[in-house]
């Protein structure tokens, strides 16, 4: 297969599983075994393309918080924002300098992948009669930084299903939840693509072409475009009980396909 197109089928797994609460690694891992394996760098900066979409479907609400930042309500917001992303982007790259890389074993991400899955029946349960809040406090704020983390260390887990996750728990709407995961991943993903891309330039490691990997970050912005615009409309309606099951039979998946 050339690699451009192995590039392009990649980018649209990305961006389709990017902000989906499936983990993005998992399927990765997966197509990667047929796609040809990619360099780290790849696939951290490829997310960033990702980016763009939320940027587009969100154009309204980051503009109305930018523009209007002194209204006490956006300032509020932007400011949980920015110290989740801090708290977020600090402890890091201190787990960066430590060493942590992307899993490379696919039994550590498979068990990731399902125990998310089990995460989400067991909150949807517990939360089935709850009322939930649109208001994001400190407290999920705080959580959804911690959630990222606990991603970062154990990739599998996906960061927005993580983020989500923990707003979920913490008694916030579904589409309040997944609006703050969302726009929190912005500079969260740009910030890791930065210092990746950075750090492979300081290196002088080895990596793919720069037009091979703009072409999966655009290929990843498209259909990552349409997925948030269909999960925006989708969690107004459902719970994440499908994705739950999903994550628990791609997650059993990998285990076999690891263990043959």
């Amino acid at each position: 297969m050339p690699e451009w197109l192995a590039v392009i089928l990649l980018g649209i797994i990305e961006g389709l599983t990017e902000f989906l609460p499936v983990s993005s690694t998992g399927h990765l891992i997966l197509a990667e075994h047929w796609l040809g394996e990619k360099t780290q760098m790849f696939n951290v900066v490829i997310q960033s393309g990702a980016v763009v979409a939320v940027l587009a479907v969100f154009f309204d609400r980051a503009r109305e918080l930018v523009l209007h930042w002194r209204k006490p309500e956006n300032f509020d917001y932007l400011l949980k924002l920015m110290v989740c992303f801090g708290i977020t982007g600090a402890i890091g790259l201190i787990l960066k300098k430590a060493g942590m890389e992307l899993e490379s074993d696919p039994v550590p991400v498979a068990w990731a992948t399902l125990m998310g899955g089990v995460l989400f029946l067991v909150v949807e349960h517990l939360l089935r009669n709850h009322k939930a809040e649109e208001r994001i406090t400190w407290a999920v704020a705080i959580a959804v930084a911690g959630a990222q983390l606990l991603a970062m260390a154990f990739p599998g887990t996906s960061r927005s299903g993580a983020a989500i996750l923990a707003a979920l728990a913490l008694g916030v709407s579904r589409p309040a939840a997944a609006e703050f995961a969302f726009l929190v991943g912005i500079p969260t993903l740009v910030g890791a693509g930065a210092k990746e891309a950075w750090d492979a330039h300081q290196s002088g490691e080895p990596h793919e072409p720069w037009s091979l990997i703009l072409l999966g970050c655009v290929v990843a912005a498209i259909s990552a475009f349409v997925v948030v615009r269909w999960l925006l409309g989708y969690v107004r309606t459902h719970r994440f009980t499908g994705f739950a099951i999903y994550r628990i039979v791609l997650g059993t998946l990998i285990l076999l396909f690891a263990t043959k």
